[in-house]
């Protein structure tokens, strides 16, 4: 069986290259990228089965990314992970990601086994 793919985007070269490393030793073909405009073209390229999304990002934060993947046919049902270094519920990301449906939250720093078992738990 081939490995699930999974598109991760930080902008914060130390949390992405650790993340990437510790997702490819657990099975998983990943694709990592530092910038949010990447996303939209690369998507359509990898075919992840997941994405792991940092919501603050320089130039275009995780959340935007979230809707428009939402606008499109072939990723309007893809799971994303939206990651950040804020507060969940006092930033409101919970509300935005029900919202956006198939969407789980997690605030950084996290343990990686707590981003493995929500990675486990959107990918079924």
């Amino acid at each position: 069986m081939a490995a699930k793919k999974i598109l991760l985007a930080d902008d914060e070269p130390d949390v992405l290259s650790v993340l990437a490393k510790k997702l490819t030793a657990s099975g998983f073909e990943v694709l990592a990228l530092s910038e949010g405009k990447d996303i939209n073209a690369r998507v359509k390229e990898f075919k992840p089965d997941l994405l792991i999304l940092d919501i603050v990002m320089p130039d275009m934060d995780g959340y935007a990314v979230g809707i428009l993947l939402r606008r499109d046919q072939a990723t309007k049902n893809t799971p994303i992970i939206f990651m950040t270094g804020k507060e969940l519920e006092f930033s409101g990301m919970i509300k935005q990601a029900r919202e956006l449906g198939r969407c789980d939250c997690i605030n950084k720093p996290c343990t990686f086994e707590e981003l493995l078992q929500k990675v486990k738990d959107a990918l079924g």
